[in-house]
């Protein structure tokens, strides 16, 4: 009997020092939160030649998803997923704006794909819908006029629950559309204009989608960095201004571009297309989806200087950002003098005041996030308290209304890079973490970041394109997970 006591009393002792531990780590689950954390960057023998995408043209073109073997330099080869003649990635579909894009799309992978066209304005049955798909074989005809403003865009599949699979194997391209205007100021082309498209990928494994629970938690992480599809990447320049369009195709990754020299660059493009004016910066911070035009003046560098292309670390989040590494490495070769001048004006954004919306809506990104739920080890993230359904309406607006969404991420504990699709918006203020909207964050987004503890207030006047639509987290993981909802203009 006296034993029993005393172990009565231990174990209640023992219980009352364990509840605090117990509480945390139900806490952590209900809200999402996990002791997970990017896998580091390990970076490689910088000596592959950057390879740049051919180009296709957008007016009458014919595109085939396949898989195949990829060699991606530093001898990896791995199998992976590609458009047209590429093993991985795609071509840089050019286009000029108002003219009819064409494109003739044939499914020869062994499951259903679709194409998102990534920042443009498109009819929905267009648009890439989740459940709008090419069955393994099928052919589909994409034909819209392109609307958007001179800028770099992109493509890539958007199937539910197999966005962040297809991505993350290979699936991607650039989308560029110009016009006479962008052609008059005479911004650097040709060899001269180069997208960039940064990605991580774990060749460690092949190229392998396998995602534990933290990888669909916090997003899958790689330990290499691919540009436009090559492992440690090396360019060659000359001592003249270059035009980058990076973009940020990875799933999870947010990276926070910067010279290794600590040298200054021009920011002259977002998401949607040029600014009015350009601006000087030293850092960009992308999250996945989001892009930036720059340009990066070799003008004062040696013959045989190497700089590079690096993120640096970043605060915010505690899952990443706590590294800084390299990324490109750019090898001077070559002296060269130039013409150009930088522009005083780019392109006039037209500002949509606060006092134009007719409507406000809130939507919580910060809410807890389940486990399983019928969904086996998928971890479920909700989006104002409902997961994906496509046959849900959640929202529905007006064409050509105004309106302001906010996106609370106050009381999350993850990262969400929140896109829209059907149109371009504005962000117009962040409360609490960062406090501000940045350089990269101003003129015309179809994706924002909002870190934990933010809270992103964005204005849209929806065009006259009706249809159904969708808006979500572009963590791929996220978006998988069900962070996604609908809303149709009407």
């Amino acid at each position: 009997m006296k034993y029993q006591i005393v172990s009565s009393r231990l174990f209640i002792l023992l219980y009352i020092i364990m509840l605090p531990v117990f509480f945390s780590a139900h806490c952590k689950k209900m809200h999402g939160s996990t002791d997970a954390v990017a896998r580091d960057v390990a970076e490689q023998n910088f000596s592959a030649p950057l390879a740049v995408p051919p180009v296709l043209n957008g007016t009458n073109a014919t595109l085939t998803a396949q898989s195949g073997m990829a060699s991606l330099g530093n001898n990896f080869t791995v199998s992976a997923l590609g458009y047209g003649e590429a093993t991985i990635l795609g071509p840089t579909i050019k286009i000029k704006q108002g003219q009819e894009f064409n494109l003739s799309f044939t499914n020869n992978l062994s499951e259903a794909t679709n194409i998102h066209w990534h920042g443009l304005e498109v009819p929905a049955a267009q648009d890439g819908y989740p459940t709008d798909l090419t069955q393994s074989g099928g052919v589909f005809s994409y034909q819209f006029t392109v609307k958007n403003r001179p800028g770099t865009y992109w493509y890539h599949p958007h199937p539910d629950m197999a966005t962040a699979s297809q991505v993350y194997r290979g699936l991607a391209g650039f989308f560029l559309v110009s016009s006479p205007e962008e052609d008059a100021l005479h911004l650097p082309s040709g060899e001269f204009d180069v997208p960039l498209v940064v990605q991580d990928k774990r060749l460690d494994g092949g190229l392998s989608y396998d995602p534990d629970t933290d990888d669909l938690t916090i997003g899958t992480f790689g330990e290499s960095v691919l540009v436009n599809g090559t492992a440690g990447a090396m360019l060659e320049v000359a001592t003249r201004t270059y035009r980058f369009r990076l973009l940020n195709g990875s799933n999870a990754r947010i990276y926070n571009f910067a010279l290794s020299n600590q040298a200054e660059f021009r920011l002259i493009g977002t998401d949607g297309g040029l600014l009015s004016t350009s601006e000087a910066v030293n850092a960009i911070l992308l999250a996945p989806g989001e892009r930036a035009d720059v340009l990066v003046n070799f003008g004062t560098s040696s013959v045989g200087e190497e700089i590079f292309l690096q993120s640096n670390s970043f605060e915010g989040t505690d899952a990443q950002g706590k590294q800084t590494f390299k990324i490109l490495k750019f090898k001077v070769t070559r002296q060269e003098t130039e013409s150009f001048v930088l522009p005083e004006s780019l392109m006039p954004v037209e500002i949509i005041p606060a006092t134009a919306a007719t409507a406000t809506r809130t939507f919580n990104i910060g809410h807890m996030m389940s486990h399983g739920g019928g969904m086996g080890d998928m971890v479920m993230h909700p989006l104002d308290g409902k997961t994906f359904d496509a046959n849900r309406r959640d929202e529905v607006v007006n064409a050509g209304s105004t309106e302001i969404w906010v996106f609370d991420n106050s009381a999350g504990t993850e990262t969400h890079p929140m896109h829209l699709h059907a149109g371009q918006f504005q962000v117009l203020d962040r409360s609490g973490g960062r406090g501000t909207v940045q350089p990269w964050e101003k003129g015309w987004k179809d994706t924002v970041l909002a870190f934990p503890g933010e809270k992103v207030r964005i204005i849209i006047k929806f065009p006259e394109n009706k249809g159904k639509f969708v808006f979500h987290c572009h963590n791929l993981e996220h978006e998988d997970g069900g962070m996604m909802l609908n809303y149709e203009i009407q």
